[in-house]
C-alpha cells in the first residue's frame, strides 16, 4: 500500500516545561504503514527521515530586571535544567527571538549577548540554533548579533528535514524583505512539495494581532512561497504566549517566554504584562502537552492542547513523546 503522502508526520510539541519538544517521528510504530511512510519519504525527497526530537525556547530576555518579572535569567536557567533532565537528549535546541533585552548601550548589551551564551551553553545537546528577535538587533540593524551569532537567517538539514531560520526583525521592521524572500525562494526550489520543512523566526508570519505588534508586514508573501509545500511547520516567539494556527498545508506554533507572559488578545483590550506572582513565580512560563487525534477535539487537525504550569516544585508528569500526525481525511 501507498501511504498517503497527508498522511506524514507533522512535527508537533510536547510537555517539556519552558519551552516545547518536538518530535520528528510519527505516533504509530516504524513499522508496517509508517514504516513505508518513511520509505516514501525518502524515496520523494532524497534522505529518509529517521526519528529525533528538539526544542524550542523562546524569548529570554537577557538582562531584563523587573516588573513584571523580577527573576531575571531564572526561568531561562530552569529551562536549561529541564532539557538537561530529558530522558532522551534532544538532537537540537531552537531559539526563536528575543535571546536578550535591547539597551543603545552597545558594552552592556555585548554582555548580555555573553551572557546568553554562557546560560544556553550548559544545555548538553549538539546543536544550538537562533534567530534574533527585535530586542537583539532592532537598534543596529542586528549588527552585534551577527557579531555574536552569526547570520541571521541561513538553514540546514537535519535527519531527513530541511529547517530554514528566517529573520523578521532586523530592519528595525516586522518585515523579511524582498532580499530574503528571493534568497528563500532559491533555497526550497530543490526540494519536492512532500519534503518536511521547519522554518523558525520571531515575529508570526500572519495577522495574529496587528495592534499589538503580532504580525510580519509581508509575511503574506513568505506564506505564499511555503503554501506550495505540504508539510510545513512554523515556529515563532515574540507573543509570550502558546498559539496554534492553520493554514492550508502550514501549521505554525508560539512558544512561551522565559520571562513574562501576554494575556490572550481576544479577552483583553490592552497589551499589558500578566504581573508578576511572587507565590508562583513561574506561572504563565508553563507546559503545552499536545496529543494527537483525541477524542472529542474540534480542531480539524484532531489536536488537544493542554496547558501544565511549571511550578517551583519538582516537574511531574513530563516524560515520553506525543506525537501528531496529519489528519488523513484533510
Amino acid at each position: 500500500m501507498k501511504p498517503d503522502r497527508r498522511s506524514f508526520m507533522k512535527i508537533a510539541g510536547t510537555s517539556l516545561g519552558i519551552g516545547v519538544l518536538y518530535s520528528a517521528v510519527p505516533a504509530a510504530a516504524l513499522t508496517g504503514e509508517a514504516g513505508e511512510m518513511f520509505s516514501f519519504l525518502g524515496k520523494r525527497n532524497g534522505e529518509k527521515v529517521t526519528p529525533f526530537s528538539f526544542v524550542q525556547l523562546s524569548d529570554a530576555h537577557v538582562g531584563f530586571n523587573g516588573p513584571p518579572d523580577p527573576l531575571g535569567t531564572k526561568a531561562f536557567e530552569r529551562a536549561v535544567e529541564m532539557v538537561n533532565a530529558l530522558p532522551q537528549r534532544p538532537d537540537l535546541v531552537l531559539f526563536t527571538g528575543d535571546l536578550t533585552h535591547d539597551t543603545e548601550d552597545k558594552d552592556v548589551h555585548a554582555q548580555r549577548m555573553k551572557q546568553f551564551k554562557e546560560i544556553s551553553s550548559r544545555m548538553n545537546v549538539p546543536l544550538i540554533k537562533c534567530v534574533p528577535g527585535e530586542h537583539d538587533a532592532g537598534l543596529d540593524h542586528s549588527g552585534l548579533y551577527r557579531e555574536f551569532f552569526g547570520e541571521t537567517y541561513y538553514s540546514f538539514d537535519h535527519r531527513g528535514m530541511h529547517f530554514v531560520a528566517l529573520d523578521n526583525v532586523s530592519q528595525g521592521k516586522p518585515k523579511v524583505g524582498a532580499e530574503q524572500l528571493d534568497w528563500l525562494k532559491k533555497d526550497l526550489a530543490r526540494f519536492p512539495k512532500s519534503a518536511p520543512i521547519v522554518v523558525f523566526t520571531h515575529r508570526p508570519l500572519f495577522d495574529l494581532k496587528p495592534d499589538w505588534e503580532w504580525f510580519t508586514s509581508d509575511g503574506d508573501e513568505v506564506m505564499n512561497v511555503l503554501v506550495p509545500y505540504e508539510n510545513v511547520t512554523v515556529l515563532y516567539g515574540h507573543i509570550h504566549r502558546d498559539d496554534t494556527h492553520e493554514e492550508g498545508h502550514v501549521h505554525h506554533y508560539a512558544a512561551k517566554s522565559l520571562i513574562f507572559a501576554f494575556p490572550d488578545p481576544a479577552k483583553v483590550a490592552d497589551k499589558k504584562p500578566i504581573p508578576f506572582d511572587k507565590d508562583q513565580p513561574f506561572k504563565n512560563l508553563g507546559i503545552r502537552q499536545v496529543q494527537a487525534n483525541a477524542k472529542g477535539s474540534t480542531s480539524t487537525s484532531s489536536i488537544a492542547i493542554s496547558d501544565i504550569e511549571l511550578t517551583a516544585r519538582e516537574f511531574l508528569g513530563i516524560n515520553g513523546v506525543h506525537q501528531i500526525l496529519k489528519d488523513p481525511s484533510l
